[in-house]
């Protein structure tokens, strides 16, 4: 009998033995290809060298020291990375476990940077339906999917949500992608006027929606007015590229392609591509200088920040990432994975959108294409999708209440950037045998 509290109490899960490439093996000798990177994590497979063979380097030196005493050389180094390759007024790093700590991390650096600005009244969050910023009770207060948060609504903080930028439940007949993307971006002004706009520190989102709504990439323009919004109320913009970023839609950080710079960001998963648990808040000077000009120390912290071999895993990948081209081969791969699922599954009569960016591709999933009517919720669709895919050998990331949080069913793709020709075909070969059974 285990004595492991699993995620499931009912699933037997198989016993994970290696790792090699884009394949995970179990203790049996089946392989599993990773096509969803576990949770968009493996970004580099689960075989990389420079990766592994860092992490040994720094455990021969010293494997911890608390930030309350040391800084460490791989996280200096790692924060220079980051910050050189991030948007424009990005220049300071906090080092987390986690994408849930980043975004904790986030949301109080918003707080306190208004209380050291003399603004205390700012201290509401608005953010977006279907959105998912994590699992601590402050980043599933921020985030909008009611099946996650309703069991635990008395312990949330207030947060408004507005629409998500969803084009193909959102836009309307005829209506251009401009003109959507404006319609919906102006919800945000509306919410900050309806609760004053002394009252709201930031606005929180994902460039590209990952969990919850599966790849959901904003049309153009949309972060544009989002960030012209922000700007003329004094509202911080917050975005959870935790997902989404890392060179996972094409280009390290998601919202390059948005053409737009937050004030905040967070990242994690691909940061450290599941060889250590990491993760980072990143923030402007403006909001840094601030708090370092005013008490001097941000009210925050955990034991294991800016873990020396963490940092030490993660400025291996992100050096992988931006040095090797890994970043320039997702955006490459995925097009040719975008092309693949659309000559393999475009035709497909319950499969009603494609989409993403990068390797970050979702396949949303409906009972009648012309209507887009999803699939009865009682049937879980997409528990029997993953069961059947597993079973196959394909690791994917089927997801339920697309539309609300209980309706729709979408499937989640991020195969590590690795991924070559035959692995495209395989990916695409195994969800067209998966969801023959649905014809």
């Amino acid at each position: 009998m285990s004595h492991i509290f699993p995620r499931n109490s009912r699933a037997a899960l198989p016993v994970i033995d290696r790792g090699e490439g884009v394949y995970l093996f179990d203790t049996t000798g089946k392989r599993y290809l990773d096509a969803s990177g576990g949770a968009a994590v493996s970004c580099l497979g689960h075989s990389d060298r420079a990766v592994t063979e860092a992490i040994k380097a720094q455990l021969d030196r010293v494997a911890f020291a608390h930030t309350g005493f040391f800084t460490s050389e791989p996280a200096e180094r790692l924060a220079d990375l980051l910050v050189a390759h991030a948007p424009e007024g990005i220049a300071r790093v906090w080092l987390v476990s986690g994408g849930s700590e980043a975004m904790e991390a986030a949301l109080k650096l918003a707080r306190q940077y208004m209380l050291e600005s003399g603004q205390p009244g700012r201290h509401r969050v608005i953010a977006r339906r279907q959105s998912y910023h994590g699992n601590t009770l402050g980043a599933l207060a921020t985030g909008g999917n009611m099946w996650r948060r309703t069991p635990f609504a008395p312990l949330l903080i207030e947060t408004s949500h507005i629409a998500p930028c969803y084009a193909y439940r959102g836009r309307a007949e005829g209506e251009s992608e401009a003109a959507y993307g404006r319609r919906v971006a102006d919800e945000l002004e509306t919410e900050i006027e309806r609760l004053g706009p002394e009252t709201v520190m930031a606005f929180v989102a994902e460039p590209v929606v990952g969990a919850t709504l599966g790849a959901v990439p904003a049309v153009p323009g949309y972060f544009r007015r989002i960030r012209e919004i922000c700007d003329r109320h004094g509202v911080l913009l917050i975005l959870d590229e935790v997902m989404c970023g890392m060179g996972r839609t094409g280009t390290l950080f998601a919202c390059e392609a948005d053409g737009v710079a937050p004030d905040i960001t967070a990242i994690a998963k691909g940061l450290g591509a599941g060889y250590q648990p990491v993760g980072a808040m990143l923030c402007t000077a403006r909001i840094h200088d601030t708090i370092a000009a005013g008490s001097g120390f941000f009210q925050h912290g955990h034991t294991y920040m800016g873990h020396p071999t963490a940092a030490a895993a993660a400025l291996a990948v992100v050096t992988r990432l931006t040095a090797d081209g890994l970043v320039d081969r997702a955006r490459v791969m995925g097009d040719k994975l975008d092309a693949a699922l659309r000559a393999t599954l475009g035709d497909h009569p319950h499969v009603g959108d494609i989409r993403g960016r990068g390797l970050f591709r979702g396949i949303e999933l409906v009972e009648d294409r012309a209507t887009r009517r999803p699939f009865d919720p009682g049937r879980k669709l997409h528990a029997q999708l993953k069961a059947a895919a597993f079973e196959a050998g394909l690791i994917c990331y089927p997801m339920g209440g697309t539309l609300d949080g209980r309706r729709g069913d979408h499937i989640l793709l991020a195969p590590p950037f690795i991924i070559d020709d035959s692995h495209v075909s395989e990916i695409t070969e195994k969800l067209q045998f998966v969801l023959a059974a649905l014809r």
